[in-house]
């Protein structure tokens, strides 16, 4: 509930209002509009309802020399329209950074005459400016919302139009992002289906008939036209054929080496965007002069082939406003499937774009991939079999490949002869490789017959598939399930016997054996529960239900909440438990939960695995990072467990041989906490020499 301030600013009205009922409303009528007109239209006729007075709400369109605004009034009735010199009053107002409640008796005369807003205020106009924030982090184009005449018992006044014209802002952001996607969906549609048209063309009228209508509805420009490089003498022809019907009378217009903005970009081989062409001196006006045409902008850019420019591809007068980069990138879309087109070297293209998809699908993919030829010689592998194998990659091209691939259980020579026979459609074969060191290493061959265009098959392809991971994954979950097995029947155990001691009586008459027992029921219970609520949390990082939230953590506060617990379990230990946290730490953005069981559980992980020595905790802030090190004096993590301490069910043997309990999970749902909130976590240990966790977290922008 809010006060409302008169229109004079100073005298208090004694009105309150729920300025969120408005906020309620829009979001009913907004949750699902997607388009900006549609948003502006209904903000302007539910601020106008509920305000009981004229609204205005008016937005630069995509000229940005005009507004396309909407006028509502309380009775409902709407009027859309388009004001060409409102911008006097928006300027100002963009000024000003705020809202502002400007009286017409005090408004400049110029504005009065020139403004269209002043012509619908009898007296006064509260405004605020849209987007309502940093305008380089919105996409909503310049605008503004207007009341106009507020009563002074107005409910949405000075001190709440800001908030609402944020409000507003997150809805025109989204509608816009909508437009844009959609724009972009567009052209990409059209774009595809221009390079799929252009392959079958091989005539330059049809091109250009392919080519002009797409590209001018798309762009919105007047006309494109296509200049194609000479060869011998380098100038550069614009065909009639290539520059539609304008100059379909006229003799071909030829700009010699480098004249003319075509020849510019011809020469350089970069694109050129001149939105205004009269003004630039490389301007060639004599094809104006010759066709009566008036050019007024120009994006232009080269057309090439393997790195020779073979012409130039010309985008004439945008209709709504100036050439832009995206513009730039749709004609970019176009100009090579264009350029093979007109040089009648389609299928020479794609055959060297196929050929390159291949040879970087082959590169990256991280299953090893081994081609072999009818004689049992290695032709082609990749550099994730040379690692399976253990082989440099200049050694192996030409060699056998059962003198390379050494499997313990199976012959390899005789799966490579049942491919090539093709006795069955899909070959595998499960078996363990032996690498060079005598290690086993778990794969599953896949192997394909390569057929040549006659379809004989002199080659065969054949897929590794290191299953050490699944394997090494199935082995955790199989430690896992016994874990949990082994922690869940122990305390169910003891919480059975001790109830059934309760029940035939065996502390009857003692409360002092009653308390014990039922304690014993308790901590067992709690035990139970938190297994139960680490398990819930494992189920919501898997289902991606734990999201950075946008608020801010202040770390001071947690640790405040965390500390005290942990520090007398460690001294009920005999360990020394020692704290520097800085006071005063920035915040952090992101969920308060997720970081309290971030940091208990590393800390309560210290403590556990801390026989005796000390457990320490620092937090501290440098270069807009937090750093916090949870450092223990306990039994370590070998070296060999290190690469896999934050993943899932895993635990290392140094625990397992204690008999430490656990899960195997607080480590995973600690690393997963962590990198959601932007930040890094990083583990460094030895075997009996402690264990340090650092973490960083970044610092909430201001």
């Amino acid at each position: 509930m809010v006060k409302i301030i008169a229109r004079n600013m100073n005298q208090p009205v004694d009105v309150t209002t729920d300025i969120y009922r408005l906020w309620e409303s829009l979001n009913q009528e907004l949750r699902n509009a997607l388009d900006a007109h549609g948003v502006c239209a209904v903000v302007a006729s539910e601020v106008a309802r509920f305000a009981g007075t004229t609204a205005v709400v008016a937005m630069t369109n995509p000229i940005k020399q005009l507004f396309d605004v909407w006028i509502a009034r309380p009775d409902g009735s709407m009027q859309q329209t388009r004001w060409e010199s409102a911008g006097i009053t928006f300027e100002r107002l963009a000024l000003e950074g705020r809202p502002v409640f400007w009286e017409k008796m005090r408004a400049r005369a110029r504005e009065q005459i020139q403004s269209e807003i002043w012509h619908l205020a009898r007296e006064a106009v509260l405004a605020a400016t849209l987007p309502y924030h940093d305008a380089s982090l919105s996409i909503t184009p310049r605008g503004a919302i207007c009341l106009i005449d507020p009563p002074p018992d107005c409910p949405v006044h000075a001190g709440n139009l800001g908030s609402l014209a944020l409000h507003i802002t997150t809805f025109l952001d989204r509608a816009y992002l909508q437009h844009r996607s959609d724009k972009q969906q567009i052209e990409f549609a059209v774009v595809s289906e221009i390079n799929h048209a252009l392959t079958a063309k091989l005539n330059l009228e049809h091109i250009y008939q392919t080519l002009s209508d797409p590209v001018r509805r798309t762009l919105n420009v007047q006309t494109v036209s296509i200049g194609l490089v000479d060869p011998v003498t380098e100038d550069i022809v614009f065909v009639a054929e290539l520059m539609g019907p304008l100059f379909r009378d006229l003799p071909p217009i030829r700009l010699k080496a480098g004249e003319g903005i075509a020849g510019y970009v011809a020469r350089s081989g970069q694109p050129l965007i001149v939105n205004d062409a009269y003004a630039d001196r490389r301007f060639y006006s004599r094809a104006d002069s010759l066709s009566g045409f008036e050019t007024h902008s120009i994006l232009c850019l080269p057309l090439t082939v393997e790195s020779r420019v073979m012409g130039v591809l010309e985008a004439i007068n945008k209709r709504d406003g100036d050439f832009n980069r995206q513009d730039l990138a749709l004609l970019q879309a176009i100009a090579g499937p264009l350029a093979a087109a007109i040089e009648n070297a389609r299928l020479h293209l794609d055959v060297l774009t196929e050929k390159r998809r291949i040879e970087t699908m082959f590169a990256s993919m991280s299953e090893g991939l081994l081609v072999i030829n009818r004689e049992g010689r290695i032709t082609v592998v990749n550099d994730a079999f040379t690692s399976l194998v253990r082989h440099g990659a200049g050694d192996l091209s030409g060699q056998l490949a059962q003198d390379v691939v050494s499997l313990a259980s199976s012959d390899f020579a005789e799966f490579v002869h049942h491919v090539f026979q093709r006795v069955e459609p899909y070959p595998q074969l499960a078996a363990d490789l032996v690498q060079p060191d005598e290690r086993l290493v778990p794969v599953l061959i896949s192997g394909a017959c390569i057929e040549d265009d006659a379809g004989n098959i002199n080659e065969a392809l054949f897929v590794f598939s290191d299953l050490s991971l699944i394997r090494e994954f199935e082995r955790m979950r199989d430690d896992f399930f016994h874990n949990i097995v082994h922690e869940l029947r122990t305390p169910l155990a003891t919480i059975l016997m001790y109830a059934r001691l309760l029940r035939v009586g065996k502390a009857a008459n003692d409360l002092e054996k009653t308390d014990r027992f039922l304690g014993f029921i308790e901590r067992e219970s709690n035990r139970l529960q938190l297994m139960v609520r680490q398990m819930l949390q494992l189920a919501k990082l898997e289902a991606r239900e734990i999201q950075r939230s946008s608020a801010t953590v202040d770390l001071n506060i947690l640790f405040e909440e965390i500390l005290p617990t942990l520090a007398d379990r460690a001294t009920e230990k005999g360990l020394i438990f020692s704290q520097r946290i800085e006071p005063e730490l920035p915040p952090v953005v992101g969920n308060d939960e997720t970081l309290y069981i971030v940091f208990k559980n590393l800390i309560e992980n210290a403590i556990k695995f801390t026989l005796d020595g000390g457990v320490r905790v620092t937090a501290s802030t440098a270069d807009r990072l937090i750093t916090v090190t949870v450092a223990d004096d306990g039994i370590g993590i070998p070296d060999m467990a290190l690469p896999n301490l934050f993943k899932r069910f895993f635990r290392a043997s140094t625990a397992v041989e204690r008999g430490i309990a656990g899960t195997g999970l607080g480590l995973y749902m600690v690393k997963e906490g962590v990198e959601k909130h932007g930040g890094s976590i990083e583990a460094s240990s030895g075997e009996g020499q402690g264990t340090t966790f650092t973490v960083t977290l970044p610092v909430a922008s201001s």
